[in-house]
């Protein structure tokens, strides 16, 4: 059972029925895309008594959770209980993502290399200490905000704007009862993912997304326009460095505190001009859209090493990488980040399905009739395979043209920035 409807859970979906181990893959809620492959219920993650029906109905033997909301909340602890392998952290593993205050405090403790911090839950304390600062901070609310909660601030009066925002008028909520106001670090950013089960890892190929809407990193931010797989910028002696640096002190970390972590711990870096890795934030899940150049590429039985990941049996060579790159371009519909519109005819599917080393994962897409029609912002991702990124490059693009809906919109840069 695989809990979400976005294209990351749709490309988690597709690496399952790849798997030699799995009979049967479903979905809650899912969407038109998966939908049309596997079986969907679309109920809402918080009616946890029809959920537990649904999974006992269906003998199902292990529950993925997608997105980061239900593992903070405690799904993963729930599924365990009943005695069914859960892929995803418990409720006290996932605030190295669930809370930003624990995240920094955690890297502080067991020396990971993050940016130079300092807590505040006093508006009034917390504009006196970025009154005083050299250079505007990054201002982060404690709790999840659905990829609103981080400002990288300009000025300083944009800085104490966002105090305000967060602290004062609670924009947020409880989520920004705290702050973080943090150091801004230079670089680049990169993205590092690994499975995990409390004591051992298999890293998955590195990954680089596009957070901005526009083309050369411009316009507002958003939950990913684009990504691509393996990111030149981390090397194989990087790597290296972000495995003892960063993946390890996390797993004994966590491990030494009683809350092993169970799952994928997904890095997101910042690559310094002298080529040090910096921690910038955790992700308790797959990223969104690196799932869908990341699992793709993986070789071997996907299902068995979540399994053991869940039950604390990961072993070395479960799965390997393959060698090809992947390139994911998202399209947007018309309006997004902002208010969005529903309801268009999406065109070209047929055409897609025709292409060698192209796939498609639906995010918000919707059935209406015999037809597939927008539901959201971020509608579909469009992922191609090739030996080359220049290559896949070209591939996802070819297919971004054939598909059609009013209002799309993507960025014509993926990539460009490692092929440069």
């Amino acid at each position: 059972m695989v809990v979400g409807g976005g294209a990351r859970e749709h490309a988690i979906c597709a690496a399952l029925e790849k798997s030699p181990s799995v009979a049967r893959v479903m979905a809650i809620p899912g969407n038109a895309g998966i939908g049309r492959k596997w079986s969907c219920h679309p109920i809402k993650y918080g009616d946890r008594d029809t959920f537990f029906e649904i999974v006992e109905q269906n003998a199902v033997d292990m529950v993925i959770v997608g997105p980061e909301a239900p593992l903070v909340e405690g799904m993963a602890d729930e599924v365990a209980k009943r005695g069914i392998a859960a892929f995803g952290p418990s409720a006290k593993a996932a605030r190295l993502e669930g809370s930003k205050v624990f995240m920094k405090t955690f890297a502080e403790e067991v020396g990971i290399p993050t940016a130079p911090f300092k807590v505040f839950k006093s508006p009034t304390a917390a504009r006196a200490y970025v009154r005083e600062l050299d250079a505007p901070p990054v201002i982060k609310a404690d709790g999840l905000c659905a990829g609103k909660g981080v400002v990288v601030s300009e000025n300083i009066t944009q800085a104490l704007s966002a105090v305000d925002a967060i602290l004062e008028r609670r924009a947020f909520g409880d989520s920004g009862s705290s702050i973080v106001v943090e150091k801004k670090l230079e670089g680049q950013e990169a993205s590092v993912q690994a499975m995990c089960d409390g004591e051992r890892m298999i890293m998955l190929p590195t990954a680089q997304d596009h957070k901005r809407l526009r083309d050369g990193d411009a316009g507002q931010n958003t939950g990913g326009m684009g990504a691509y797989a393996p990111a030149p910028v981390l090397t194989p002696e990087l790597e290296k460095k972000v495995r003892e640096k960063i993946l390890e002190p996390t797993l004994a970390g966590m491990r030494d505190r009683g809350t092993p972590f169970r799952g994928v711990l997904y890095a997101g870096l910042m690559i310094s001009p002298d080529g040090e890795p910096y921690l910038l934030e955790f992700n308790v899940r797959f990223g969104d859209p690196e799932a869908q150049v990341t699992l793709p590429l993986l070789k071997g039985d996907f299902g068995e090493a979540c399994f053991a990941c869940a039950r604390g049996e990961l072993e070395d060579g479960m799965l390997t990488i393959d060698e090809r790159h992947a390139l994911c371009v998202v399209l947007a519909t018309h309006g997004y980040p902002g208010n969005v519109r529903t309801g268009d005819p999406i065109n070209g599917l047929e055409a897609i399905e025709e292409m060698e080393d192209v796939v498609l994962y639906h995010a918000a897409t919707r059935a209406l009739g015999d037809k597939l029609v927008t539901g959201g912002g971020r509608v579909m991702s469009v992922v191609a395979l090739a030996k080359t990124l220049k290559d896949a490059k070209e591939r996802a693009y070819a297919a971004c043209g054939k598909l059609s809906f009013d209002g799309m919109h993507y960025r014509r840069d993926i990539g460009a920035r490692a092929l440069t």
